[in-house]
């Protein structure tokens, strides 16, 4: 069997920045733990399987290790590589999802414009386990599928030297997201999932499902600009919509092959 790949830096406009996804293009689903192994082998945070339907794509998602329900960066991937390379001719392409029907558009520009359900968190108590594993207390704690924690600048979300063995025992989330108010952007971000196989994400898009909602409220607009300042950085155009946002950005190819089963 041989199955196309292609690997797309998403949310970035020349390579080897923002976050890098693999798409992998099927004709059926195969075993769910052959999904899994192609996974662990292309080791990337997320790889991406598509297959056309009557009307769209049906889209899954797999870490390393696991399966998750929702990943922005690798359906931005999946939508480049099906208006780049298998209907050029459209501009706007819907997946079936473990989250629901999620549409992406692209504009004349090239930008692409993913719609996604908002994931707005809750307040919840803070706990000296996060000052352990970052090293600095939050100023508040909120929660959804993710952990999110408010620091006081963009210089000490950067600075961040978090300890991976005590972000693993923060096990009743998916993931921890910090965050703060961006020096030249509205807020900038950084994500951890050590517990998903993904020590830091270069640039989630489903975490900004979270921080869009947070940060509309903060800063009393709907529209966002946003940076994830991982060391690979990446770029963000943000929009609330009640429940759902708009998350958008730029794509770009690094590399096409053949996987050989």
């Amino acid at each position: 069997m041989i199955i196309s790949i292609y690997q797309v830096d998403a949310f970035a406009s020349h390579v080897f920045s923002g976050n890098p996804a693999a798409v992998c293009i099927l004709d059926e689903w195969l075993d769910d733990d052959v999904l899994q192994n192609i996974a662990a082998e292309n080791n990337l945070a997320e790889t991406a399987y598509i297959i056309e339907k009557e009307h769209g794509y049906d889209l899954r998602w797999f870490t390393p290790e696991v399966e998750i329900d929702l990943c922005g960066h690798a359906t931005l991937a999946s939508a480049y590589i099906v208006f780049e390379f298998l209907k050029p001719d459209i501009s706007v392409v819907s997946f079936n999802t473990m989250s629901g029907e999620l549409i992406v558009s692209r504009n004349d520009t090239g930008m692409l414009s993913m719609d996604f359900p908002s994931r707005a968190p809750v307040q919840a108590a803070a706990n000296d386990l996060f000052e352990e594993a970052l090293g600095c207390a939050p100023i508040e704690v909120w929660k959804s599928r993710d952990y999110l924690l408010l620091l006081n600048s963009e210089s000490e979300v950067k600075s961040l030297n978090p300890n991976m063995e005590k972000l693993k025992e923060i096990d009743d989330c998916f993931a921890v997201i910090v965050t703060a108010r961006g020096d030249s952007v509205d807020f900038v971000s950084r994500f951890f999932a050590p517990n998903a196989g993904i020590p830091e994400d270069p640039v989630t898009g489903s975490a900004h499902c979270t921080l869009i909602p947070f940060w509309a409220g903060r800063l009393s607009t709907n529209t966002l600009h946003a940076k994830q300042i991982s060391q690979r950085t990446g770029e963000l155009f943000c929009e609330n919509k009640g429940d759902r946002v708009t998350i958008s950005g730029y794509a770009t190819l690094f590399l096409k092959g053949e996987i050989y089963l």
